[in-house]
This record gives C-alpha cells, sequence and structure tokens, in this order.
C-alpha cells in the first residue's frame, strides 16, 4: 500500500505547488489543497482498483493479457505491445523471420503426403490454409508469438504410418487426423492435458519423440536413394548409389543448413531448398518450370475435392483407433513442450510457472488440426521455428499474426511446389529428424526402467518401420520392467491400462 501511495505521489510531483514561486500564505493554502486532492485521486483509484477485481476473474493458469485503454494504436492496445517491452516494427521483422524459417514445409509436406496418392497443388493450399489459419488463432486469441503448421513429423506419420504402411486410404488418414484433433481440443479443453502429462512416462513419450526422428531419416535418406532395399541376403537394407545426382546434392545441401543455422541467418532452410532447386532447374531435365502464380484451388483435374473428404467411420475401426492414440499422445507432448519453450524465451510464464494463456494455446494447437482435416492437410503442430521470431524480438501474438498472413499470400505461389525436387526437401527432412534426436537428453537415465524403455520405442519405430508398435513395446517393456524391478509402485492405471490396450490389440491379430 506504501508502495502505491508513492507511486501516486510521484505521479502528481510535477503539478507540485511547492515548485512554483513562493508566496507568504499563498504557498501554504497550494500547498495544503494539492495533498488534500492527492488524497482523494489516491481514493479513487482504489475503489476503482477494487471494483475491477471484483468484476473479473482471473486465474494464474488463464491469465488473460490487460488491453490498455490509452495510448499507442489499436496492435498496440489489442496486443498489448508496449507493456511487453516490444514495439509493432520489432514484432513486424521478427514475424517475418519466423515465416522464412518455416516456409519450407509448403514444399516438404505436399511431397511426403503425394507419394501417399495426394493431390499435391491441393496440399500446397491446404498447408497454406492450416498455417495461416492456425498462426493467426494463436496470434489473435491466445496473443502468443507461436506460428502453428502442417507439423513434419505427424505429416511423415499420416502418408508413411497410415497410408503407405497400412494401407489406409487417403479420406481415412484424413479421418484420424480429424478424430485426434477432436481429442486433443477436449482433452486441452477439459484440462485432462495435465493429468495425462503427469500420469504417463516421460521415457516413453521422448522416446517417441526420439523415433520420429530416427523415421524421418530413413524416409528422407530413402527417397533420395541414399538408403536402399538391400537386393541381396542378409541386412535389410543397404547403401545406395553414393555418387547418384540426388544423393550428393542432399548431402551437401544437410551440411549447408547445419552452416547456416550455426550462423543463424533468417531461413536458412528455405535458402537450401530454394537454392538445390534452381540447381535441379539447371542440371537435372526432371524439374521443369511451371510458372509461380495461380489461383488456389483445393482439387485438381482427375483429383476429387479434398474439403470434407476425410472418412471419420473408416477411421473409428479397430484397426485405425490405436494410430489415432498414438497421434494424441505425440501431438499433447510435442505441442505442450514447444507452446512451453517458445512462450518460456518470449518471457509469457506467469510467476507460477504457468504459460500465459496456455490453455488458449493448446486449444489452438488442436482446433488447427481439425481445419487441417477438413482441408486435405496433414496434423497441425506449433512450430519451434517459432523461437527463431523470439530471438528476433517478438514477444506477443501480433509476430504469429503476421505469420499467418504472409501464408495467406504464399497460396497463391503454387506451381512453385511442382518445381521442387525430393533431393531439394530431403535435407530439412533430415535436419528436423537429427533436431528430434536432442530428445535423447531429456531422459532421465537414472532411472533405468523409464529411460531402456524409451529407447526400445525409439529404436522399433524406426526398425519396424511403425510409429504405433514402438509405442506398444515402449508401454509393455516399461510395465513389465517396474513389476520385476519391484517399482510397481511407480506404475498408474493410465500407463497400465494403454499397455494392456497396445497389447491386446497386437496379440490379438487386429494390428495391420
Amino acid at each position: 500500500m506504501r508502495a502505491r501511495h508513492s507511486a501516486i505521489i510521484q505521479n502528481y510531483r510535477r503539478d507540485d505547488p511547492d515548485d512554483g514561486p513562493a508566496v507568504p500564505g499563498v504557498q501554504d493554502a497550494r500547498r495544503t489543497v494539492f495533498r488534500f486532492s492527492v488524497l482523494i485521486k489516491e481514493q479513487l483509484m482504489l475503489e476503482s482498483s477494487a471494483q475491477q477485481l471484483g468484476d473479473i476473474d482471473i486465474t494464474p493458469t488463464e491469465r488473460e493479457e490487460t488491453v490498455q485503454t490509452a495510448g499507442g494504436g489499436f496492435l498496440d492496445r489489442y496486443f498489448g505491445i508496449s507493456k511487453t517491452g516490444s514495439t509493432e516494427k520489432r514484432e513486424i521483422v521478427a514475424g517475418v523471420t519466423t515465416f522464412l524459417a518455416m516456409v519450407y514445409s509448403v514444399f516438404v509436406v505436399p511431397g511426403m503426403l503425394g507419394k501417399a496418392g495426394f493431390d499435391t497443388s491441393a496440399v500446397f493450399v491446404a498447408v497454406c490454409l492450416t498455417t495461416a489459419f492456425g498462426s493467426l488463432l494463436m496470434g489473435v486469441w491466445a496473443r502468443l508469438p507461436i506460428a502453428i503448421g502442417c507439423a513434419i513429423s505427424l505429416t511423415a506419420f499420416t502418408a508413411f504410418g497410415l497410408v503407405l504402411g497400412k494401407g489406409l486410404t487417403p479420406a481415412i488418414a484424413l479421418g484420424a487426423v480429424f478424430l485426434m484433433g477432436v481429442v486433443f481440443t477436449a482433452i486441452s479443453v477439459t484440462g485432462v492435458r495435465s493429468w495425462i502429462l503427469r500420469n504417463l512416462p516421460t521415457g516413453v513419450a521422448h522416446g517417441t519423440g526420439i523415433g520420429i526422428g530416427l523415421f524421418l531419416l530413413l524416409i528422407a535418406s530413402n527417397d533420395v536413394g541414399l538408403i536402399i532395399k538391400n537386393p541381396a541376403p542378409g541386412m535389410p537394407v543397404s547403401l545406395g548409389h553414393i555418387t547418384a545426382f540426388p544423393v550428393l546434392m542432399s548431402v551437401a545441401g544437410l551440411a549447408a543448413i547445419f552452416g547456416l543455422e550455426r550462423r543463424r541467418v533468417p531461413g536458412g532452410i528455405l535458402l537450401v531448398v530454394v537454392g538445390l532447386s534452381a540447381i535441379g532447374l539447371i542440371f537435372d531435365p526432371s524439374v521443369r518450370f511451371h510458372g509461380v502464380f495461380a489461383l488456389p484451388a483445393l482439387s485438381a483435374p482427375g483429383h476429387a475435392s479434398l474439403i470434407g473428404a476425410m472418412d471419420i467411420k473408416g477411421a473409428l475401426s479397430m484397426a485405425v483407433l490405436p494410430s489415432v492414440l498414438a497421434l494424441v499422445m505425440t501431438a499433447v507432448f510435442d505441442a505442450t513442450g514447444t507452446i512451453r519453450a517458445v512462450a518460456g524465451q518470449a518471457g509469457q510464464i506467469d510467476k507460477n510457472g504457468r504459460i500465459v494463456n496456455g490453455g488458449r494455446a493448446l486449444t489452438a494447437d488442436s482446433l488447427s488440426s481439425i481445419f487441417s482435416a477438413c482441408f486435405g492437410g496433414a496434423p497441425a503442430a506449433a512450430y519451434i521455428e517459432s523461437s527463431v521470431g523470439v530471438a528476433a524480438g517478438a514477444k506477443t501474438g501480433l509476430a504469429a499474426s503476421v505469420v499467418g498472413v504472409l501464408f495467406l499470400v504464399v497460396m497463391f505461389l503454387s506451381p512453385l511446389a511442382a518445381l521442387v525436387p525430393s533431393y531439394a526437401t530431403a535435407p530439412a527432412l533430415m535436419y528436423v529428424g537429427l533436431l528430434m534426436l536432442g530428445n535423447v537428453s531429456k531422459l532421465h537415465f537414472e532411472d533405468t526402467v523409464d529411460t531402456m524403455s524409451g529407447l526400445v520405442c525409439a529404436v522399433y519405430i524406426v526398425l519396424s518401420a511403425n510409429i504405433v508398435t514402438g509405442i506398444m513395446l515402449g508401454f509393455s517393456t516399461l510395465v513389465i520392467g517396474r513389476i520385476v524391478a519391484g517399482e510397481w509402485r511407480k506404475l498408474n492405471v493410465g500407463t497400465v491400462a494403454i499397455a494392456v490396450v497396445l497389447a491386446v490389440f497386437y496379440l490379438g491379430g487386429w494390428a495391420i
């Protein structure tokens, strides 16, 4: 209270009559009137503050960003830019920086889904729409500097795990993505997410991330011919043609990404994708220029529209539901970890250690997957590349909103997607996969059972080329290991239930 009194008096000190000329008698009267007015203004401010606190329900888990009522323009007032110590110009520049760091996804995602039978031009538009929707929702509603787009890891799961791996149709795969978004949204809104994060084993959670990273490396390496199926008896895979043009370009591109990221060049991955595409246009006859601009279309001649094409009924089958569970579990841990990391970097963690507007952020993340499924895209997630924008000064949702607007502009450049060869996107996939291997550092090696079950999950995701299989083995070895070690008290109902359900699913022969 004394601090508040001092602040109020300090605010009015510029009007202190003591600063004026000393006039006997009049000076004392002016001083008395001034002090009396200060007391009145102080009381009015205290009453106003108490009234506001009584009318507004502010909880530490969902603290709303207070909209300023005076000073600055509309953007400054809405996003609270000045309050964070940032400026509109800085937020816009940071948003452009984030955009450059993640725009490579408009080439990588269509390339992966195209191999699974999706129309690449339509997927290009769907990726742009999903990223615009998610980033604008995150920026305008959650007011955090975190961009959302189609997740590379979950796209690989959808294309190579569901469609090519399990033989599902693209419509059923989209149905699985839709169900994942619905379940994830329910988890975020009801608070079940907190229970999941407290009770599910961290080893398997981080092991899933490691395994998906290895999976991406295998996919990209096989796609360019660096690693191929072994035609001779022995090991299932072998080294491909190391001197082939696509292999040389991919390895050189990956090394170039290392250097550019080390130098912190904005849009380093995009520069490599564009550079390799330009080299391919010159030296590779299969790379052809098809123009730059085109009106957005979610269908192409000979292809059905992707709008509302998901087969939800097919995704509800026993053969697909475990994959939906795997998508949900991966999304929960990935989204929470990414949002917390970027929010912490931007100073958007409250005094209780919770993400400012964290519930809204996770809901925006999950709703984006529902939106993406409806338009024929891949599962959406918060992009860790948002940290590049935060490093450039982003602190508010204006930066994420800028990303969303820029992806709406990119939507009119769909012919460029056909210009990008696989060896131009492979280095990006490899780099993302290598980054995901960083989850190894999050394993608690002092807990042998938890760590080893996580590594079992990671290794068998790539060895079986099936993410659900790796998760099943991870949960199963964790439960059995805890029991044998006499640590059964560390198990909880959720972990045991998931392990039993997945084991029954495989032992019953329902796995595809």
